[in-house]
């Protein structure tokens, strides 16, 4: 195996070209190796050392601009993206223990396309763009477009994730993400959901997306939620929600759950995450993540 230690971003860039893999943190690639799913690559670039690509800014548009190298710890602290895109810090804040947390960056996250990845869901749901450099140029995907399959993804070998670009926030919007968990730390989501709601200003929905974590191949959105503008998000809007996500799953059976148990979980977690994004939208705050401010999953 060859490893080297990129200091630029061309040279991150002319490494993957060469046949490198890159890495970051490195949280997915060592427990991949281990577990025996995946053997490690011939080649290693380390780009952890890209420090240009752990930041979080604001673009003239008002979209916002996260690296690819910007952890987890970082954005679940981060005051722009607790109050604006409040469902990422919902998920950060829910990855792996503190140690996965502290090294374990967004890029790598998305680019390891987990369908149980927890940031997927609010990312989808908040109209997330992936940005993609090789020393060809630049791409920018949007994030439905980017996951084929558990772990697979339309990015060519030479191209390195730099940035997930999220839209300007729009107005009175406000958005969640919860999951089922069965403990507090080290674990991989069941079942979870994303959500961003945006209210008009009779209180009735403007806008609404949603989406599903470890039920489908890839994270999935929900479709047919535009039937619920114009009206209040209530009980029976609520009801539809869950209704809707549970039967567009399309979950597995293994040794965490069954089919059946996610496909009627992952309908109360859509709902819960749709409540809490129109609750933030109406103003109210909700303490990061809502798992622990609404007392879902593991009591320690």
């Amino acid at each position: 195996m060859s490893f080297s230690i990129a200091s630029t971003l061309d040279e991150a860039l002319a490494a993957l070209a060469a046949g490198a893999r890159p890495v970051a943190g490195g949280s997915d690639l060592v427990v991949s190796a281990r577990h025996g799913k995946a053997p490690l690559p011939d080649s290693i670039v380390a780009i952890d050392r890209l420090t240009d690509l752990a930041h979080v800014t604001v673009a003239d548009d008002g979209s916002v601009r996260i690296g690819a190298l910007t952890t987890h710890a970082a954005l679940m602290l981060h005051p722009m993206i607790i109050d604006a895109y409040s469902g990422l810090a919902d998920a950060s804040a829910l990855v792996g223990s503190p140690a996965t947390r502290n090294v374990g960056t967004l890029g790598g996250n998305v680019m390891n396309s987990s369908p149980a990845m927890d940031t997927g869901a609010p990312l989808l749901a908040l109209g997330a763009t992936v940005e993609l450099r090789s020393v060809g140029g630049t791409r920018v995907v949007a994030l439905g477009d980017l996951w084929t399959g558990p772990g697979r993804h339309i990015a060519a070998a030479d191209e390195l994730c730099t940035a997930i670009i999220l839209p300007a926030r729009v107005a009175a919007s406000g958005s969640a993400y919860v999951r089922l968990e069965y403990r507090r730390s080290m674990e991989i989501a069941v079942v979870g959901a994303g959500a961003c709601v945006t209210l008009a200003a009779n209180g009735t929905v403007a806008a609404i997306t949603a989406a599903l974590t470890a039920v489908a191949p890839t994270i999935v959105a929900v479709e047919g939620l535009d039937a619920l503008v114009g009206h209040p998000l209530d009980d029976a809007a609520l009801a539809s929600v869950a209704a809707m996500a549970s039967a567009q799953a399309t979950p597995i059976t293994d040794l965490r759950a069954s089919d059946a148990y996610r496909r009627h979980c992952v309908g109360i977690m859509a709902r819960r995450a749709v409540e809490a994004a129109g609750r933030r939208a109406a103003g109210e705050i909700i303490s990061i993540p809502v798992n622990r401010a609404f007392g879902i999953g593991a009591a320690r």
